[in-house]
């Protein structure tokens, strides 16, 4: 291989990342022209095309999708090899990743994204939704951060105590799932207990990668289960539909009494016995003495916690 410009690898990481010349030179602050330029030399060097142009934008080839971990691991050591000992937000231009379960978008990023953007206006968080393989990228130290759902009940897979060794956590909000059904709904005329509960069909939403929840692993130890007639991944439609038919929606309780206000829903207790779960900062223990990571997860503790703490005391 030719020798390297390792400022080329940096254009590189973009390129797979976006899958495009205009979105890698808007993010790079460089023009088309530029970037291009610079694609043409990593070809060079790496005597591969590395991507194809397709209606779609690019496409990685075979030899770019296998520089892609390699290029990862390299580049994180030379940030720890030229990151300053100490952070200046205000003049940082450091750019987060994080992948974030659904339901807590709402929860927490208006509590700690206004004071980052005034305490440090030239940083940047990339959020995606987590899903199956944001763990993985976890542990590989591709995204700095998630936002998580994990359980406190001992009958639960995903218990806190299983989360893996190289993980460093902070649990963000304690919550628990509730039941929503629509105002006029029948059984609502009915005892509300578990036959009433197992009676009628359920409307389920699958997100941050999970399949199943804690529910149904406490109800299959009983030989129960859910008639589950539909299975959604976005929750404003399972709401609507939720309000326009006689489904049963399961749903954790903090995010849906932010949501259900444009909705003509009621809210149930579950009528099935379950510790509370919680959302949880996880991020690899290789960011433990990184000042800007540090910092980005004090801001979001000190910034959520609070107010998970506050509404606990209130229902006291």
């Amino acid at each position: 291989m030719k020798q390297l410009d390792f400022n080329l690898l940096r254009v590189l990481e973009v390129l797979l990342e976006e899958q495009s010349v205009t979105a890698a030179a808007s993010r790079l602050h460089l023009s088309q022209s530029a970037v291009s330029k610079q694609l043409n030399k990593l070809r060079d060097t790496f005597d591969d095309q590395l991507f194809e142009r397709t209606a779609y934008g690019l496409k990685a080839t075979p030899r770019a999708l296998e520089l892609a971990p390699e290029l990862r691991a390299v580049l994180q050591k030379l940030d720890q090899f030229t990151r300053p000992s100490t952070f200046e937000p205000a003049e940082s231009q450091r750019r987060f990743r994080m992948h974030v379960v659904e339901t807590a978008y709402s929860l927490s990023y208006p509590h700690f994204m206004p004071k980052l953007l005034k305490d440090a206006p030239l940083v940047s968080v990339n959020s995606q939704t987590w899903s199956h393989d944001s763990m993985d990228k976890l542990l590989r130290c591709e995204i700095d951060m998630g936002i998580i759902c994990r359980e406190w009940d001992n009958r639960s897979l995903l218990h806190m105590k299983n989360l893996p060794e190289e993980l460093g956590y902070a649990e963000l909000i304690r919550d628990y799932p509730v039941c929503l059904v629509r105002r006029n709904h029948p059984l609502l005329k009915e005892t509300w207990d578990l036959d009433t509960f197992l009676k009628y069909r359920h409307l389920q939403v699958a997100f941050g990668g999970l399949e199943h929840w804690l529910l149904d692993d406490v109800l299959k130890l009983q030989h129960l289960q859910r008639d589950i007639a539909v299975n959604m991944t976005d929750f404003n439609s399972a709401l609507d539909l939720c309000g326009h038919s006689d489904l049963i929606l399961c749903a954790p309780r903090k995010y849906v009494m932010k949501m259900i206000a444009d909705y003509d829903l009621v809210c149930l207790d579950v009528p099935v016995k379950v510790e509370p779960g919680a959302y949880v900062l996880v991020w690899h223990k290789h960011f433990n003495l990184d000042p800007s990571h540090s910092w980005l997860r004090n801001l979001i503790i000190n910034g959520v916690q609070p107010l998970s703490e506050v509404e606990l005391l209130n229902s006291f």
